[in-house]
């Protein structure tokens, strides 16, 4: 097994990563900006190094200091978390010609599952159902409206490099179109330095399905899926699995069609296939080439640990899990818990955490890296922790996480958690009769 990884990341997933690495007995590296000194992730790791001021971009996302760490700590391997550098195909790529095993897939396959166009592309040729929409990037207005004629409004546009909700645009009749597509095409450059976007039908009240995946030189897995539907502003807050919604004819075929299409492309490590699911039938949305903010779901219905799991694939090309082997127990909910103010259009809430208390009892997990005399600072996503809740059935998971949000204090700064006691207490919730607009279209607090 590797012996030293660093872990190019910061808060709970870096915290998360480096308990995976010392049950492997691996040395850990943390890497923090000069405001991160006193992050939790600082204080758990062998060794830690400052590569740089608070702004991501001379830091965390600041690849000649991670190299340089890298060479000074004598790391093997680095793992990404999710954010940042993760799905950093140029990055992957330097460390591969630097002989640093990047805990990942291959920069060829980061790149190419990256690139949303080429991505839906390989779905489609892989036997995956696709969205209608155009077959590559759109650049001059005429063609789109063209592409708007064929396929019908309500369209939507994406950025072709992005995510997140960025240079995204909804748009519901052609009057609006030409300041909307400008608009997301403006958006795209900013946030992803490429100003290429394309069309798809908008799907006015889908689910959103996911499928998460672990592959090997050997075969591929899934460990089923992940209902991620409870979003605002294409940002998830709430995740589930098994999906509520779905039978199990639908949910073999989902499965079987995901795994033929990551073995083909010769994918190595975890990953998550997205998809949108309305009236009976999934389109592919995208392949995020990383490990998920909302994986522990995944974790507590299996048994199986990915991060580990990940860094054993990673060592060894191959995937020890067997399909057979992987037999869900239960039901999981993940509660994402932000540093924001739901009453102000969810503003920032940085500070000083002047108390904490985190809730535990039978089957809660919290994944966090807050401590009472923590300082949230506002240079960084707003995710402060996750609260995750096993039940033996959806009712029961449920109730957990509400008697485990009771118990969850966290003063001196504004937080999520009771915009999450609202929505756990929400018939809509309760009867699972939600969709990705729900919170968009109604007011919850």
């Amino acid at each position: 097994m590797f012996k030293k990884i660093l872990i190019a990341n910061r808060g709970e997933i870096a915290v998360r990563v480096i308990r995976a690495c010392k049950e492997w007995g691996i040395s850990t590296v943390a890497v923090h900006s000069d405001v991160d000194k006193e992050s939790m992730h600082v204080r758990l790791a062998d060794e830690s190094i400052c590569i740089g001021s608070h702004q991501p971009v001379n830091s965390y996302l600041n690849i000649p200091a991670i190299m340089s760490a890298i060479e000074l700590t004598n790391s093997e391997a680095v793992h990404p978390g999710y954010g940042f550098l993760s799905e950093n195909a140029n990055f992957a790529k330097i460390l591969e010609e630097n002989n640093i095993k990047f805990i990942g897939p291959s920069s060829k396959l980061i790149k190419m599952m990256g690139d949303k166009i080429e991505a839906k592309k390989i779905a489609k040729q892989n036997g995956l159902p696709v969205i209608e929409g155009s077959e590559g990037g759109v650049s001059n207005i005429k063609e789109a409206k063209e592409i708007c004629k064929k396929i019908g409004f309500p369209v939507l546009i994406k950025a072709s490099g992005g995510g997140g909700g960025k240079g995204m645009k909804i748009v519901n009749d052609e009057t609006e179109f030409e300041k909307l597509f400008s608009l997301a095409k403006s958006e795209a450059q900013k946030y992803f330095g490429n100003d290429e976007v394309y069309i798809e039908k908008f799907f006015q009240n889908p689910r959103h399905i996911e499928v998460q995946i672990m592959s090997g030189k050997n075969r591929t897995v899934h460990l089923h899926e992940r209902d991620c539907s409870v979003q605002r502003r294409h940002q998830k807050l709430i995740e589930e699995t098994p999906s509520p919604i779905l039978v199990d004819e639908i949910r073999k075929d989902l499965f079987d069609k995901t795994v033929n299409m990551v073995s083909k492309i010769g994918y190595e490590g975890a990953g998550t296939v997205e998809f949108i699911y309305e009236d009976g039938k999934f389109y592919f949305l995208e392949m995020n080439t990383r490990v998920q903010v909302e994986h522990p779901v995944s974790e507590v219905v299996t048994g199986i640990d990915i991060i580990k799991e990940q860094i054993h694939v990673a060592f060894t090309g191959e995937t020890a899990l067997k399909q057979e082997d992987i037999i869900p127990r239960g039901h999981a909910i993940e509660c994402r818990i932000n540093a924001e103010d739901p009453s102000k259009n969810f503003q920032p809430s940085p500070g000083l955490i002047n108390m904490c208390h985190l809730p535990s009892g039978f089957r809660t997990r919290v994944d966090g890296a807050i401590y009472q005399g923590y300082k949230v600072t506002p240079y960084y996503d707003s995710m402060v922790c996750k609260l995750i809740c096993h039940g033996r059935n959806r009712s029961e998971a449920i109730q957990r996480m509400k008697r485990s949000l009771d118990e969850f204090v966290v003063e001196g700064i504004t937080t999520t958690i009771e915009l999450h006691k609202k929505l756990l207490n929400h018939k809509k919730f309760i009867d699972s009769n939600f969709n990705v607009s729900w919170l968009d279209n109604e007011k919850i607090i």
